[in-house]
């Protein structure tokens, strides 16, 4: 241990941020799990050596961009499918957004630095308690940006994942600092305060976690369609035909029963409501492509479909606006509802002071030339015998606490996406994401999406059935049924925020009680 503590305090600083570049190694698709337990150990070893409050700061802020530099690497592909930006702003994007989101962790590591002083026994529920408190704020300040909160890391780990159901998934990020600072004690030889949380962490990793749960012979009947459709070829001009070929041959009916499907985000390119100047329909009105749609159902079958809805100007002849939509339509082509999303992505939806970018030449990464409005939050739209559903938009569904309506909760969770911008990595950490809402809303959730991964993931978190990345296809089921709310559920983030107030006082008495 002597050697690696002379090169830690060394090299600090450089260490902290390659710990945390490797501690993003434990997120989906390599799940390397253990990894990242020895990165947290590793980093705590540095808070505590360092001297000084700024060089907390410091190695928290360079920990933070190495964990967000490597976990967010596939937000540069996304540059990729925009000709007005060159590819390289992609990979500067990924280090500017990584400078700031560096800021959370550097911000926890001051705190408990400062609570903690030199004594690892502090350290280590201070860390677990900030880290509580800045991935929540990380979810909301400057819009929100919550992208693979830590505690997705755990989802492998047996019975563990099954606690977001009380202490959401920002608690389950405290309990693998509990976990690494078991270790840590450990290699310090501080055998009483490390064998409990050694032997807690590693209880709860080896218990099998909960398994699929039979469904019910009479849930309804659900399609869920991935068209394999790229990026490079949702908007092409001409395409329209194709794309819908596409989805209108995965949706074809194989028996009797009514069922209830679901396409992608941004499906067609088309408007389904009326009322438009007819200029906005390129030949293509609602009439006729509701009535294309309506050709694939059969009687008592509901789609559920993402598609475009323009806002208007006050005369009502000049489009100044559009909504990312989800529209639910019945086989008598009638509109049953719609979700407009509410939690845009900035630079992919709208563009942030939009005269001064525009004029030097960037623009947001979505087609088209005028930015989405948000819509008001979430929502359930009634769906007759098929139950109600609540929506969620792509990158929605990565905010813990705020995915469902509580004053009408719905039946299930439908998320389209359209993860064709994410690479490779970003699928498989979008569908972890996925089912840790699953777990804490005890609701079971769908994704469609035009290149997968598309899943039906039942109220335990498990995926029962799936398309994966880069494939045409489809899934038949039944859908899974819901849970009676879990305790997060009725409470929300006041849960895992008590639970980081209690660390943070646990921390307090510990360091008072040692002097």
């Amino acid at each position: 241990m002597s050697k690696i503590e002379k090169i830690i305090a060394r090299h600090p600083y450089g260490i902290s941020l390659l710990a945390g570049g490797l501690s993003a190694t434990g997120f989906a698709p390599l799940n390397l799990w253990p990894l990242t337990l020895l990165m947290l150990v590793l980093w705590m070893a540095i808070l505590v050596g360092v001297q000084s409050r700024k060089g907390a700061f410091f190695s928290g802020w360079l920990f933070g961009v190495g964990h967000f530099v490597v976990g967010l690497n596939w937000i540069a592909k996304a540059f990729t499918f925009q000709a007005a930006m060159p590819e390289w702003l992609g990979y500067v994007a990924v280090v500017l957004l990584s400078l700031y989101l560096a800021i959370f962790p550097a911000l926890a590591s001051l705190v408990a630095r400062w609570i903690a002083r030199d004594r690892p026994l502090v350290l280590i529920p201070a860390l677990a308690g900030m880290w509580i408190v800045t991935e929540w704020m990380r979810s909301w300040v400057f819009s929100g940006f919550i992208w693979s909160p830590l505690g997705a890391i755990a989802l492998p780990l047996g019975r563990m994942a099954d606690l977001t159901m009380f202490i959401g998934s920002y608690g389950l990020s405290a309990l693998l600092f509990a976990g690494a600072g078991g270790l840590w004690l450990m290699l310090q030889r501080q055998w009483k305060p490390a064998l409990p949380l050694v032997l807690l962490f590693a209880g709860l990793s080896v218990l099998p976690g909960h398994e699929a749960t039979p469904v019910a012979a009479d849930q309804p009947l659900i399609t869920v369609v991935q068209p394999n459709i790229g990026q490079q070829d949702k908007w092409q001009a001409g395409y329209e035909d194709q794309n819908l070929a596409k989805l209108a041959q995965l949706t074809v009916r194989k028996d009797d029963q009514p069922r209830l499907i679901f396409w992608p985000e941004a499906a067609i390119p088309d408007y389904l409501e009326t009322g438009y100047p007819q200029r906005y329909y390129y030949g293509r009105p609602p009439q006729f492509v509701r009535q294309q749609l309506g050709a694939l159902m059969k009687p008592g079958d509901v789609l559920v479909l993402g598609a475009l809805k323009l806002e208007f100007d006050e005369a009502g002849g000049r489009a100044v606006g559009a909504r990312n939509s989800v529209f639910a339509m019945d086989a008598q082509r009638e509109l049953l509802g719609r979700y407009d999303k509410a939690h845009l992505v900035p630079y992919g939806e709208y563009l942030p002071m939009r005269p001064f970018l525009s004029a030097i030449g960037l623009s947001r990464l979505a087609p088209g030339d005028f930015d989405f409005w948000p819509g008001p939050g979430p929502r359930s739209i009634d769906l007759g015998a098929f139950g109600k559903v609540g929506l969620q938009v792509c990158y929605e569904i990565i905010f813990s606490g705020q995915v469902v309506n509580r004053d009408n909760r719905p039946d299930f969770i439908f998320n389209p996406s359209n993860d064709a911008w994410f690479g490779s990595w970003g699928p498989p950490q979008h569908l972890a994401q996925a089912r840790m809402r699953a777990i804490e809303e005890g609701l079971p959730v769908i994704r469609s999406t035009p290149t997968g991964i598309s899943a039906v993931i039942d109220a335990n978190g498990t995926v029962r059935a799936s398309v994966p990345m880069a494939q045409a296809g489809r899934i038949d089921s039944r859908l899974p049924t819901a849970k009676a709310p879990s305790l997060f559920a009725r409470y929300g983030n006041i849960l895992p925020l008590g639970m980081a107030l209690i660390l943070l006082l646990s921390a307090i008495a510990i360091r008072v009680r040692a002097r």
